[in-house]
């Protein structure tokens, strides 16, 4: 007899247990396709974020590239106008000629006529270029080239009493990046140049091959040690004091008087720094100017790290 009980109790034991796991199961179960929906409606949230984010960003970054055509604008203007001065010259000579008979000597005229309009057209098809929106398009380039591509706006609008020094490095590597956002960034570098220069002075764009190492730098982001291209924009004018420099990076600072700056030109030049992979630095005295770095990592071909 208390072998039979000792049995069926066991039975009695093993069926509770089973029907506990069963519960348990079904209770799983369900808590994981309640988890399972929380984290696809937590997931299908953060891409509308990152969405969103992304087209601020994109935005932003127009914007920003816009403010400096504004502030390009009127040197570009008056550089714009003495080419059609020449053009009206020109036209105007061929016109005096040609009614006095002296037809024979207008050729001349009208290759100074073509001569100007090709200038002015270059000139608006650069601006045209540098103004439009689109996405990053990460691509090789030559720092130099850009550059210099970039030397007839730099001279058309950093003011007559202020000297263009470009100096480009030999040999420089070549970089992978956003060649609109680099041009941005250094017209942005270029404008602030120009405004600390009111009585006039010196820019000086420079290009070098520089090696970082990361523990020298002393900056709280992360930086990677390694081979860089340094882009330099520097000039001689009133500088910054140490709580203006503390502050350079900040979205919406500015020292600039209302309408004439919306102090986003270095946050967004330190975000295309950041997202490059690359670093970018400040270095200022109030009455001895500045000199803005920035570096962007060397673009390793692939079949050079494939001989190598």
């Amino acid at each position: 007899m208390p072998i039979k009980s000792s049995r069926r109790h066991q039975r009695l034991q093993a069926s509770a247990t089973e029907q506990a796991l069963l519960e348990l199961n079904e209770t799983l179960e369900e808590r994981v396709a309640e988890r399972t929906r929380a984290l696809a409606e937590a997931n299908m949230q953060l891409q509308l974020e990152i969405q969103e984010r992304a087209r601020a960003e994109e935005a932003l970054r127009h914007g920003q590239k816009m403010e400096a055509v504004g502030q390009l604008t009127g040197g570009i203007a008056h550089d714009f106008n003495n080419m059609l001065t020449g053009i009206i010259a020109s036209l105007d000579l061929m016109k005096r000629y040609i009614a006095a008979g002296r037809i024979d000597e207008v050729e001349r005229f009208a290759d100074a006529a073509v001569n100007s309009a090709q200038r002015a057209a270059a000139l608006t098809n650069r601006l045209l270029t540098f103004s439009r929106r689109q996405s990053l398009d990460r691509k090789p380039l030559d720092p130099n080239q850009l550059v210099k591509s970039l030397q007839e706006l730099f001279s058309s609008s950093k003011g007559a009493n202020i000297d263009l020094i470009l100096e480009l490095g030999q040999n420089i590597w070549p970089v992978n990046t956003d060649s609109g956002q680099l041009e941005s960034a250094l017209l942005n570098l270029m404008i602030n140049a120009r405004d600390a220069m009111p009585d006039g002075g010196t820019l000086v764009v420079k290009t070098a091959n520089h090696y970082l190492n990361a523990s020298d730098l002393g900056t709280l982001e992360s930086v990677s040690s390694g081979d860089y291209v340094m882009l330099e924009v520097s000039d001689n004018g009133t500088g910054m004091s140490p709580r203006v420099l503390a502050r350079a990076f900040d979205p919406f600072f500015t020292t600039k008087p209302v309408g004439q700056g919306t102090g986003l030109g270095l946050s967004m030049i330190y975000g295309f720094a950041q997202q490059s992979g690359g670093h970018v630095s400040i270095n200022s005295l109030s009455g001895c100017g500045t000199r803005v770095c920035l570096y962007l990592p060397r673009h390793h071909h692939p079949e050079a790290k494939t001989q190598a």
